[in-house]
This record gives structure tokens, C-alpha cells and sequence, in this order.
């Protein structure tokens, strides 16, 4: 998992917009920092805050030293994704103990190979989110009830309900995995006193939850980009589970008192489950709020993999029969390779705030308007704001940092179109066509002030964006100065 991770990770220095808002919050004084999650990514503020912590050790150790041998573009995404790496090996070592664990050395190391070529688990163990973080924590949580289960001790149930807790506030839909270690406990038929610590220690985390929960519900809105699940998302979770229900059906010789099918099988299936449930009620399904799901998947297949018969003996054919498990690896780790190599492309993202910061640079001029289009775009300009300067923003009103905020506000659509008409090129960071239109007064005021007195000069297509310079309209052939 760990080369896995640093293969390709810098995606050619390519940093899509999720990634440049965590290197925007991260960046931002701690102040800053809390002023801004009272308004908004609540969410997501103790990964913000760790973050922090991590790139002010970064920024004066290795960063210094990447950028002037790769760049300052490669040092900024190696940066950003490193703690994602280190994440997912740590779970990758979670999954194959709890493999061994539950089935044995053989299934453990199994379990440990499938989640580690599993594409969902390379993409997120290479995105500066915090999703990889959350996945290592849920399936470490998972190991210490499985030992808390076999031998109970106080100091495992506070461990338990430590590490679910700091996944939870990582993200909440963490949460999610709690019914599924219900079910495992329930299945398992434990022990009354088991079962009550259990209940305890899922109680004490949700109560701590609650607050961050109830506050959050005031930012709501950050989810109205959500709509019905996404096709091939829903039809990875529907072949994962398949797979997975089909794995579960090999014969395992329990070695504790919650078999490999009693916690794997509830986690593949639970915590998606009730997430498009929820999404019935309102939108929140996205598969990397309970990437952990792709840990039970693993459980299961490992333990599938190491029941292929191992029969004795020395003959050519018994040693081939030997290497099917091994062999079955390698041959799906093939088939997965072109898969894996898009994953490190700028491609495999919506976008790519890099590539568009070095198209202003290089199509603008200083004292040039500029423009982001939606407003919410602004975030392109976090991760290499000297490719914008000498360009006055002509919508800002107040920046991210001073209005705490993720993208800065903006200001009325009069006053907007008035700084236009003042500019004599403007350039415009746009979506590329094709996409949904922002209908606020300011986009629409952009929009039209663009189409009226505005004619375009160049364009530039990048990943998820285009960029394009206007020219005033003027002189008597009504053409612009581009």
C-alpha cells in the first residue's frame, strides 16, 4: 500500500479544487481557521486543524526541499497527499491483522493485498481530503473491538470508542459504522456484559458527536450540489457486494467470538445502505463518506482467497495448484494496472486548479480584470496565488480569509458590471461548457456585462475549466482591443 501510495503521486502536480480548499484552511491561522468554520466546512475542522499542524512541519522541512528539485507545484500536491499515504497504509496494516484476526496469517495477508489494489482505495489514498484518515481509523476501531469482544478490558473499550470518536469528528458519516459493529456484536451472541460495553462505548461516541452533529445542520447547504447517487458509484458498491456476499460464503473456521462473516459482511453492506437511505430524505450519498465499506469487502475476499484448496504433495501440478490464490492476485493486480495508471493522471479529477492558474499566467497581462465564474471557483487561485498577481479581482468584495469564508464574497451585480466596464481586458476563469449556470444577480450580471460589451480575444481549455480573455468593445468597427 505504501508504494502503491507514493507511485505517482504527485498526478503530474495536478491539485483538484477539494484539494486546494484543504490547502486553503490548512494555510489559514488558527483564528482565521475557527472564524471560518462557524460559517461554513464545520465538517471537515479537525482534519483542517491537523492538517495545519502537519503543514507547519512541512512547509519548514521537506517542502523547502522538494520545491526547488521538482517544483513548487509538486512539492504543493506531494504535501497535500503524504497523510492520506501514510493513512491508507495504516489501514491496509489494520485490514491483514484483522484478516489474520479472524481467519488466519494466510487470510490476513490475503485481505491485506486485495484492499490495497482495490482502485477506490489508491484514488483516496491519494487526495488531500480526509477520507483515507477516516477509513484507517474505522477499520483500527474494528481490530480493537474484535479483541475487545475476545478479551475484555476497560482500556480496549476506551480505546474503541476513542478511535471511533476521532473518525466520527473526521467526518461524521462515520458514524455509519456503528450499526455495522452492532450487527457484528449482535450476530456474534456475546456475552451480556460484552454486549452492554458495547452499547456504552457506541453511546459515549455518539453523545460526544451530537453537538458537532447539530451545529453542522445550520451548513446544510454545502450539500445542495448533491442529487440522486452517482451511476458508477452505486454500481462499484453493487459488484463490491456482490462480490463480496459470494466471498463470504467460503467456509471459515472461527478463531474468535465475532467470525470474519459477523463484522465483515455488516460492514460492506450497512454503512451504504443507510446512507442511500438517508439520500431518500435528502441527497448525502457519495461513496467516499463511508469508503471503509471497501475493508469488509476485503475481509471477505481474503478469507476466500486463503480457502482455496492447498492440497500436500510435491508434484509440478500440486505446486501449481499451490500459487492459485498468489497467482489470482497478480493476474487482478494486471487487469487493474491501466485503471491505476488513470487514477494518477489530472484526468482522473473534476478538475485542475494548477493547470488553470498556469493558463492566467500565461494568457494575462498586469492590470488585467479578472473574473471567477461561478464565484465558488475562486478556489483555483489558493494553491498558486502568485500566477494571479497583478490581476484585480473584479467581483471581491471581501477575500476568504477576511470574510471567513471558503471562496470570498462578492459584490451586488450593479457594482460589478460598473468595475467591468471599467476594465479594457478582463480574464475569465470559468466551468467549461456545458455545465449548469449560477442564476445569483452577480453571475447573471457576468454573464451579460461579457456578452454586451465584451468580444473574446483567446481561450484556453484545461481539466474542468476554460479560460478566456476579453477585450472592451470599442473603435468604430465595434471590435475589442485583445
Amino acid at each position: 500500500m505504501l508504494l502503491l501510495g507514493l507511485w505517482g503521486i504527485r498526478r503530474r502536480d495536478a491539485v483538484w479544487r477539494d484539494e486546494a480548499v484543504t490547502y486553503d484552511m490548512a494555510h489559514r491561522s488558527l483564528p482565521d481557521l475557527w472564524a471560518t468554520l462557524l460559517h461554513v466546512d464545520v465538517v471537515h475542522g479537525l482534519y483542517y486543524a491537523l492538517m495545519h499542524g502537519w503543514f507547519a512541519v512541512y512547509d519548514a522541512t521537506l517542502g523547502p526541499a522538494l520545491g526547488p528539485a521538482f517544483g513548487d507545484a509538486a512539492g504543493t500536491a506531494i504535501g497535500l497527499r503524504l497523510p492520506s499515504v501514510a493513512a491508507m497504509t495504516a489501514a491496509a496494516a489494520g485490514v491483514a491483522l484483522l484478516g489474520r484476526h479472524l481467519a488466519g496469517r494466510r487470510a490476513g495477508l490475503f485481505a491485506g493485498l486485495v484492499f490495497a489494489l482495490l482502485p477506490i482505495v489508491q484514488r483516496y489514498a491519494q487526495e488531500g481530503r480526509s477520507y483515507a484518515l477516516v477509513c484507517a481509523l474505522v477499520v483500527w476501531a474494528s481490530y480493537v473491538l474484535v479483541r475487545a469482544a475476545a478479551r475484555p478490558r476497560r482500556a480496549r473499550w476506551l480505546g474503541y470508542a476513542a478511535l471511533m470518536l476521532a473518525a466520527c469528528l473526521l467526518h461524521e458519516f462515520a458514524s455509519l459504522a456503528l450499526p455495522a459493529h452492532g450487527a457484528a456484536v449482535a450476530l456474534a451472541r456475546l456475552p451480556r456484559r460484552v454486549r452492554r460495553s458495547w452499547a456504552f462505548a457506541a453511546g459515549g461516541v455518539l453523545a460526544l458527536l451530537a453537538p458537532l452533529a447539530v451545529f453542522s445542520t445550520r451548513q446544510s447547504d454545502q450539500l445542495s450540489w448533491l442529487t440522486w447517487p452517482d451511476p458508477w458509484q452505486l454500481l462499484t458498491f453493487a459488484g463490491l457486494a456482490a462480490a463480496g456476499c459470494l466471498c463470504a460464503r467460503v467456509p471459515v473456521r472461527p478463531r474468535g467470538p465475532i467470525g470474519l462473516r459477523a463484522l465483515a459482511l455488516p460492514l460492506l453492506l450497512l454503512p451504504t445502505v443507510l446512507l442511500l437511505l438517508l439520500s431518500d430524505i435528502e441527497p448525502t450519498y457519495v461513496d467516499r463518506y463511508v469508503l471503509y465499506y471497501v475493508a469488509g469487502f476485503a475481509l471477505a475476499a481474503g478469507a476466500a482467497l486463503a480457502g482455496l484448496p492447498r492440497p500436500s504433495g510435491t508434484g509440478g501440478a500440486t505446486r501449481a495448484r499451490r500459487l492459485r490464490a498468489p497467482v489470482a492476485v497478480v493476474l487482478v493486480a494486471a487487469v487493474l494496472l491501466p485503471v491505476d495508471v488513470h487514477l494518477r493522471s489530472p484526468d482522473s479529477r473534476a478538475d485542475d486548479a494548477t493547470s488553470v492558474a498556469e493558463a492566467v499566467r500565461q494568457l494575462s497581462a498586469p492590470g488585467d480584470g479578472l473574473l471567477f465564474t461561478p464565484s465558488r471557483r475562486r478556489i483555483w487561485a489558493a494553491t498558486r496565488p502568485q500566477d494571479f498577481r497583478g490581476l484585480r479581482d473584479l467581483a471581491l468584495e471581501g477575500s476568504p480569509v477576511t470574510s471567513g469564508t471558503l471562496y470570498g464574497t462578492e459584490l451586488p451585480g450593479a457594482a460589478i458590471r460598473a468595475r467591468m466596464l471599467a476594465s479594457r481586458r478582463i480574464v475569465v476563469a470559468a466551468d467549461p461548457a456545458g455545465q449548469p449556470l449560477d442564476t445569483n444577480d452577480q453571475e447573471r450580471t457576468k454573464r451579460a456585462t461579457l456578452r454586451t460589451a465584451f468580444v473574446p480575444c483567446t481561450t484556453r481549455n484545461v481539466r474542468g475549466a476554460r479560460v478566456t480573455v476579453y477585450a472592451r468593445v470599442g473603435g468604430a468597427g465595434g471590435g475589442g482591443h485583445c
